[in-house]
């Protein structure tokens, strides 16, 4: 104990500014890491494998144990090639977020194109209200700046004008089209009966989320793997829900969930107060007479 005090003192007293900016470097990749990974199942296998590899070092710096020191030494180039393969979804998820960096600033729709997209919002408000009511499952992505073409061309070419008829003819059971998503592209149907990827994340794995059907997890991946808007409605509850960014607003009705669609495409123009949506400081307009919640 007295050598590991005196060595920590060697430490410090030849710590310079260069070597402080090396160790905030460090740490700041590292707690980079730990975010990416935070909400994922790695969460809990990057914790064993901190673990092990501590009680590793105990037992080959404290134990004179050469065999062991030599097998550590020669099966360590190994396991750090395998950790890319062990996080592949992790890290690919983290460099398309550090990809999608600043993208929302360019997004920024023209007049024209706010009121037709208006319209569409209404459309499917006005959807999403009667399929709650009559507790019709229901998945809707909607396109913002990333492309959705491998996830269209799952499903099947529509190209159709977006009304509540046609969303509610779409999702009524057991018709051709009512398993799987909506994408709009464009204010426009793209495609009906689209294969969405499920969410890896391990937030579905916490109450009360877990409960969560195969709808709310194709939806919250929809939103792990682009910037999408995904809009569900639960068969069973008939709740309203959007995710985006990988996170979920449940609970939702018509009203709030119009201003909450439109907010995500015209953040500047008519504002009135800021509200806290999906863990995103956004400005949504509320309707007048209507008080922030």
């Amino acid at each position: 104990m007295p050598e590991l005090l005196n060595e920590i003192l060697f430490l410090f007293q030849r710590l310079d500014w260069l070597s402080a900016l090396d160790l905030v470097l460090v740490t700041a990749i590292l707690f980079g890491i730990l975010v990416l990974l935070r909400d994922t199942q790695a969460t809990v296998l990057l914790r064993g494998v901190i673990l092990l590899v501590i009680l590793l070092a105990l037992l080959t710096q404290f134990i004179n144990l050469p065999a062991f020191s030599w097998l550590m030494q020669t099966t360590l180039p190994a396991l750090l090639l395998a950790i890319p393969v062990i996080f592949a979804p992790e890290i690919r998820r983290g460099l398309e977020r550090l990809g999608r960096a600043g993208t929302g600033a360019l997004f920024r729709p023209s007049a024209a194109t706010l009121v037709s997209l208006q319209v569409t919002m209404q459309a499917i408000t006005t959807a999403c209200a009667r399929l709650s009511a009559r507790r019709h499952g229901a998945l809707i992505i909607l396109k913002r700046t990333d492309s959705l073409k491998e996830y269209i061309s799952t499903g099947v070419h529509l190209d159709a004008t977006v009304t509540p008829e046609l969303l509610l003819q779409i999702f009524y059971p057991n018709t051709p089209l009512h398993d799987g998503a909506v994408i709009i592209n464009e204010n426009r149907i793209a495609a009906a009966s689209c294969v969405m990827p499920l969410s890896a994340s391990g937030v579905l794995n916490r109450s009360p989320e877990r409960q969560m059907g195969l709808r709310h997890r194709a939806a919250l991946g929809t939103s792990e793997a682009c910037d999408g808007i995904a809009v569900v409605v639960s068969e069973e509850t008939g709740s309203i829900s959007v995710a985006q960014g990988g996170r979920m607003i449940r609970g939702l009705d018509s009203d709030r969930l119009e201003n909450i669609l439109i907010a995500f495409y015209r953040p500047e123009p008519f504002v009135k107060d800021y509200i806290n949506v999906l863990g995103f400081k956004i400005k949504i307009p509320l309707p007048k007479g209507k008080e922030e919640e």
